[in-house]
């Protein structure tokens, strides 16, 4: 049995306004005095660009995640590592805790984030990273900003799950920070991956030793067993898989989740590469056959949800499997670039109703923001989109229930239909796939650190009966840093 929870109290977000949106910001947040006055992240440096190669090299030469995956586990368990991978937080059969998707960029977006979740977060019992945990290459000596810096005054403890960026340092740096690992000794490759491939960085240890002093509360100390784990609780099982770069899980890894789905008690997984995204069907692929999501579709398994970072928004998908309803999220919004909504046409992947489908941004939102950015860019005016003028586009593309009314003065004109095809959110007369190349290189060309940000993470509260699953918004704007928005919640029985 799954509940949408009614919206709670009179709580402004982008759902009732614009102003709850974020726009028209009267005032900054405090996050600007909590980043150190360092240089402003862009995915525009070619360095950037160049350090990130690995993820290009995987799909040309294949992928080495798996392999040096298995070298690290090998060497975690020759380390006294509980075999199962299990963590044992002894939070007791009620608790709650986080989830930040794709955090690490150490810039304004990331750091927009961290005031309401300290709000929110307070009285959690831990915080878990799904994804990228510091970009571009996940290289240990950026931790400090990316990581120790911003979460500093979080209290408990925080765990993660890896996504590509952290694999392109061969997981050097994650494995340092997050499980104490020493580093692995190099094994020579071949070919033209060995000689382009981008080796792990040599880790300053004195530097690392200084940034976990910021974390070094009693209470926020935590050490995991390897890349992939599961957390006990009396109520629920919380497994998380290490997707690498491309999204596939080894033989050592896939023996491991069927084991833990064994489990009898409930289970949600959590991904670095989400299942459901943009409208279409991503199981990622295991050794010897089968997906991950069969894994999670298997009734005896008794998953009622699977979180995954990678794709920078937030989207839920409420799939029906047989008699009940899985609840399939994207949460990869917590301080990287956002990727655009406004190209993710009518839903009805799986069966999901539109009207069933949410997303944060609103697609109008995304729209709006992004012909805003691209206008100025461009020096193109004609491209500038206000809020009203985008919603109504999207309504009127969607033939959705417009989740925030439409403004009826707002009229749909022809300049208007060519700024949303230019952006891709309108189909071109012509054959040219705009929201597809939009999404896979311009979003991430359209990064930016002024408010609103669109940003967003997630709070789960556990008890024996009951997984309630909301998501906040920071839009950098002191208004919604004071009072989080609550953009989205769905109440799932755990009976």
């Amino acid at each position: 049995m799954v509940e949408v929870a009614a919206e709670r109290g009179k709580r402004s977000s982008s759902r009732t306004s614009e102003e709850g949106a974020g726009w028209r910001c009267q005032q900054i947040g405090s996050y600007k005095g909590l980043r150190p006055n360092t240089d402003t992240f862009s995915w525009f440096h070619p360095r950037t660009l160049w350090r990130s190669r690995n993820e290009i090299l995987a799909g040309l030469f294949g992928d080495p995640s798996g392999e040096v995956r298995r070298r690290w586990v090998e060497a975690q368990r020759a380390r006294g590592v509980d075999g199962d991978f299990r963590i044992r937080p002894g939070v007791g059969k009620s608790f709650s805790f986080l989830l930040l998707g794709d955090p690490g960029e150490g810039d304004d977006s990331q750091y927009a984030v961290v005031p309401g979740m300290l709000h929110v977060g307070a009285g959690t019992s831990f915080a878990v990273i799904a994804s990228d945990v510091v970009y571009p290459t996940g290289a240990g000596n950026e931790y400090c900003d990316k990581f120790f810096r911003p979460y500093k005054d979080y209290q408990a403890p925080v765990y993660a799950i890896p996504g590509n960026h952290d694999w392109y340092d061969g997981l050097g740096g994650f494995m340092r920070v997050f499980c104490d690992a020493p580093p692995l000794k190099p094994r020579p490759d071949r070919g033209l991956r060995a000689l382009l491939w981008r080796k792990s960085e040599r880790i300053d240890e004195q530097a690392l030793a200084e940034a976990r002093k910021l974390r070094g509360a009693p209470s926020q100390q935590a050490v995991q067993p390897a890349p992939y784990w599961a957390i006990e609780s009396e109520s629920l099982l919380i497994v998380g898989v290490d997707t690498g770069i491309k999204g596939a899980i080894d033989a050592e890894q896939t023996a491991w989740l069927r084991r833990t789905s064994l489990d009898p008690r409930p289970k949600i997984l959590i991904t670095g590469k989400p299942i459901y995204t943009r409208d279409v069907h991503k199981p990622s692929a295991l050794e010897g056959g089968g997906t991950i999501d069969d894994i999670v579709r298997d009734p005896a398994h008794r998953y009622v949800a699977a979180i995954g970072g990678d794709v920078h928004n937030y989207q839920r998908y409420p799939v029906r499997v047989g008699d009940r309803v899985i609840q399939y999220i994207v949460s990869g919004g917590a301080g990287a670039f956002m990727h655009a909504t406004h190209t993710i046409g009518r839903v009805g992947v799986a069966g999901v109703h539109e009207d069933d489908f949410k997303c944060y941004p609103l697609r109008g939102d995304s729209l709006s923001f992004y012909s805003q950015l691209y206008a100025k860019r461009l020096r193109m005016r004609w491209l500038f989109l206000t809020p009203a003028e985008a919603a109504c586009i999207m309504a009127d593309r969607i033939k959705n229930t417009p989740v925030r009314r439409i403004d009826p003065a707002v009229t749909i004109t022809r300049r208007m239909r060519w700024a949303a095809r230019v952006l891709g959110a309108w189909p071109m007369p012509f054959r040219l796939p705009v929201g597809s190349v939009f999404h896979r290189y311009l979003s991430e060309l359209s990064d930016w650190d002024t408010p609103p940000f669109f940003k967003s993470f997630l709070h789960l509260e556990v008890t024996p009966s009951r997984l309630t699953i909301r998501c906040f918004a920071a839009t950098g704007c002191l208004p919604q840093e004071l009072d989080p928005p609550l953009e989205d919640e769905v109440s799932i029985s755990l009976l």
